[in-house]
């Protein structure tokens, strides 16, 4: 192991504070003790310390600050030294890595393709049923809900998003009743980068960082949609029309109705024949559910070759699940297991191959450019970020796609949660292209309200990003995910509980207490409201002003354990007998770490007393 970690930067306000190495604890007494220098020999030791701090390549740094873009010292030949074969062998290894990096991250996106797939032929048809419970839509917060759940369900926020927006074209939903479901296709689709985070949960840091770059797109959608629906709601019955139901009525009025039939297929032309070798769906069974028809309530979701929904004729060897005689739902569990282990193996050996070439210089110049602020204008490079994801999302028409193959950068530390905020906004306005294409192909009697739906989606992202990016102050999501990747690099299993939490649990009990009435919502709502409200309020003023408040509540130490710490929890799981191998390993691979440090600062200390 080399001594070749230098983070570029280091925030003390996120420092971490588990390791406890004697080394760091010392060097970080001296530092903040400003009287050592009376002690005599104290003054040259806390020289000798400091320059060790930030010239010694030693791990403890990225300890220290898990967030810092790690600097890989080139310890490698240079290629002036290099003979003849030495420099063949190099370009030949570097070009191989390259293209079979190009390789995995294809068959990573038709993964990506196939789980989709796989979820929609498991829970097609139940999702497509719940989107024909107009009258429960009546009611924002089961709107809201089933948003999240269907979107969760199919893995695709452009197929629910086409779904409502072909709804409202058929008049099953108005535009109002929409609305909700749109806000929360936004935070259903969300779930994918969080999944792929888990391809790193071996690594501490790594998975600290892929978590928390694919938790800060959770982050941003749950506080806008928590916002604007508050705002829709309370606009409603004010004004009789909500904010983003007005803004796009005003935008759609005196629009041509002329129908724009068409639609833009890019990547989907490169996967899409690897894919169909495998699976084909066809779309219009789905829609045909959701809409109620009669004539696709016995279809298959699996594509067909011939006759008509009635009386099927099956392909013949134009893909791996065609005519099986297996219902839907077989076919989708076995397509799940394959996508699962084409997406982990690919990522797993992705990441590795990246590991590989994100050494020495070139890696160090392609993290500088990543992470980069322009010249003389640095707020500027935030907004060039923001319209590079939109283009990315739109060529590959997939804001999960996109948001997924960061995720992994984040976790190596090619990328910084803070570059990789802007990127994702970026891409959620890139994926509204998809609602808006659907709307331009329905008919002109409709194109009215299919196109004010889908600028819904488009106004919805779009005032997000004016609320938490233009104002520094305001990108709360960042700080929210870089606290959810600490917890989850602390406690493993608690990255499975928000997972299972956010995107099933907390949806499917708020649809159920919402379906049971108006009262039992408010009843077990309103108190939880509070309590959330009551802890944001009293965590502000212990950071910003503890004095104000009184000395028993400067801290949570007052509350039982079990409510202010998950290490209760932890002792539990860890009497898992898989759990408490896993965590021996942290340990002793934190023990060595801790080592190599003492002898790493130790041996810079003498060095530097020599010189002296």
């Amino acid at each position: 192991m080399t001594n070749a970690l230098i983070p570029t930067h280091a925030d003390p306000k996120e420092k971490n504070t588990e390791h406890s190495s004697d080394a760091i604890s010392n060097c970080n007494d001296v530092e903040s003790n400003s009287s050592i220098d009376s002690r005599g020999k104290e003054a040259p030791s806390e020289a000798s310390d400091s320059t060790s701090v930030d010239s010694v390549p030693a791990p403890a740094s990225a300890e220290d600050d898990p967030w810092a873009i790690i600097e890989l010292v080139d310890n490698s030949e240079k290629w002036k030294d290099m003979s003849t074969k030495a420099k063949v062998i190099r370009v030949v290894t570097n070009v191989s890595k390259i293209l079979a990096a190009i390789g995995l991250l294809y068959f990573f996106i038709c993964s990506l393709d196939l789980l989709s797939s796989a979820f929609r032929l498991i829970s097609g048809k139940t999702a497509g049923t719940i989107f024909q419970q107009s009258e429960l839509m009546q009611n924002p917060v089961v709107g809201l809900m089933i948003g999240i759940l269907v979107t969760v369900l199919v893995q695709s926020s452009s197929t629910s998003t086409s779904i409502v927006v072909s709804m409202v074209g058929a008049g099953v939903l108005t535009v109002a009743m929409a609305i909700p479901i749109m806000m929360g296709a936004n935070i259903g689709t969300s779930v994918t980068n969080t999944i792929v985070s888990f391809t790193q949960i071996g690594n501490k840091n790594e998975f600290r960082r892929a978590f928390a770059g694919a938790t800060v797109h959770d982050m941003f959608n749950w506080l806008t949609v928590i916002v604007l629906f508050t705002v829709e709601i309370v606009c409603q019955p004010i004004f009789g029309v909500g904010y983003l139901e007005w803004l796009s009525s005003v935008i759609v009025k005196g629009v041509n109705t002329s129908s724009g039939e068409g639609e833009i297929k890019i990547l989907t032309v490169v996967t899409d024949p690897f894919v169909d070798l495998i699976i084909q769906l066809d779309s219009k069974v789905l829609k045909g559910w959701a809409n109620n028809d009669p004539v696709y309530e016995n279809a298959s979701l699996i594509q067909q070759c011939g006759g008509n929904v009635t009386d099927p004729i099956p392909c013949d060897g134009e893909f791996l699940f065609e005519d099986t005689g297996m219902e839907d739902w077989a076919v989708g569990l076995i397509l799940l297991a394959i996508s699962l282990i084409i997406l982990c193996s690919c990522l797993i050996f992705l990441v590795k191959i990246l590991n590989s070439m994100m050494q020495g210089h070139i890696a160090n110049v392609i993290k500088r450019v990543i992470n980069a602020k322009i010249p003389y204008v640095p707020w500027l490079t935030g907004y060039i970020a923001l319209a590079v994801g939109a283009g990315m999302t739109f060529i590959v028409q997939s804001s999960s796609v996109f948001t997924s193959t960061l995720t992994p950068l984040v976790g190596i530390g090619v990328i910084s949660l803070e570059r990789v905020y802007p990127l994702t906004l970026g891409s959620n306005i890139g994926t509204t292209t998809t609602a808006l294409l659907a709307a331009l192909a329905a008919s002109p009697d409709a194109l009215h309200d299919t196109l004010q739906i889908a600028l819904v989606h488009l106004f919805f992202n779009i005032t997000g990003i004016l609320l938490f990016y233009p104002i520094p102050f305001m990108r709360f999501p960042i700080p929210m995910a870089k606290f959810l990747g600490n917890e989850t690099a602390k406690y493993r299993w608690f990255a499975i509980l928000y997972l299972v939490g956010m995107f099933f649990l907390l949806p499917a009990i708020v649809l159920g207490l919402s379906i049971a009435g108006t009262i039992a919502l408010l009843v077990v709502g309103i108190p939880f409201l509070i309590i959330l409200i009551a802890i944001a309020v009293i965590k502000i003023f212990q950071r910003k002003w503890p004095l104000i408040l009184p000395s028993v509540m400067r801290n949570w130490k007052w509350l039982p354990i079990g409510c202010r710490s998950l290490e209760p929890y932890d002792r539990q799981f860890a009497k898992c007998a898989c759990c408490n191998k896993f965590r021996q390993s942290e340990e002793s691979k934190e023990s060595n770490i801790a080592s190599t440090v003492v002898v790493v600062e130790s041996e810079s200390s003498a060095d530097l007393n020599q010189t002296t």
